[in-house]
């Protein structure tokens, strides 16, 4: 039988939760949605994918914050997209499912891809593993379009500097990152190019795949990545586990 997703109020804030019948995976998944504000709620092929592994699973509902530690009215008038993530959602996980770092990981698409890259490398031991379709890492190229960007920086260049490429730190990372772009995508390509670019260069290891095509950037590409993605999530958790 499948798992049940619902509605969870966290300080406030709503997010989607999945608790699979066996939830006795290796730990669990907070998934960060995109600009278009769509969470895993009611994905048929992810919920049986997470029913599969046994992963419970969170979905805070950001706005369109870009999970930035920086305060987003949209979002919330005092508290930060991360801080909610860091000093709140991981709270609940820990008070609800017994579950705490390093059993935890991070996974979001588009704008939630570079959300998770950017706050697991700014809380490296907090999240070892993290993984993003699609991440649209240079988000500074989104300033100026009247997005809730615009009040959060003075200009492009204030935002580029707080992009995820500029928070990789060479002796403090993820250990399991994994990241994948549709060669379709153009733009998203680009930005995941410098990304992984810098990764390389630092040393640090990662896992992506950027040969695997269908629909471009989209939730057609999205779910197709789902029977790779979920398993990895599993497994590098398994791993971590054993850290312990």
């Amino acid at each position: 039988m499948p798992g049940i997703w619902r509605p969870v109020s966290i300080a406030g804030k709503t997010a989607d939760v999945y608790q699979p019948i066996n939830a006795n995976g290796p730990g669990a998944v907070v998934f960060l949605h995109g600009h278009g504000l769509i969470t895993l709620n009611g994905n048929a092929i992810y919920s049986r994918l997470f029913d599969q592994h046994g992963l419970r699973v969170i979905c805070p509902h950001g706005q369109r914050s870009w999970w930035l530690n920086r305060v987003c009215t949209e979002f919330d008038p005092v508290i930060t997209p991360e801080q909610h993530i860091v000093d709140e959602v991981l709270p609940w996980i820990e008070l609800n499912w017994e579950l705490k770092p390093p059993q935890i990981a991070l996974f979001g698409v588009s704008m939630g891809g570079q959300g998770a890259l950017r706050i697991a490398y700014r809380n490296a031991r907090k999240f070892p593993v993290v993984a993003a379709l699609s991440p649209i890492v240079d988000f500074q190229m989104m300033f100026g379009q009247g997005l809730p960007l615009d009040a959060m920086y003075e200009n492009a260049e204030a935002a580029r500097q707080e992009t995820a490429t500029l928070q990789i730190h060479p002796l403090n990372w993820p250990r399991n990152q994994f990241v994948a772009c549709d060669p379709a995508d153009q733009e998203g390509m680009e930005t995941l190019v410098r990304l992984t670019s810098k990764l390389s260069s630092t040393g640090i290891p990662y896992d992506r795949d950027v040969e695997t095509s269908h629909g471009g950037h989209s939730w057609e590409y999205f779910n197709h990545m789902a029977s790779q993605v979920v398993p990895w999530l599993a497994d590098r958790l398994r791993v971590e586990s054993l850290r312990e």
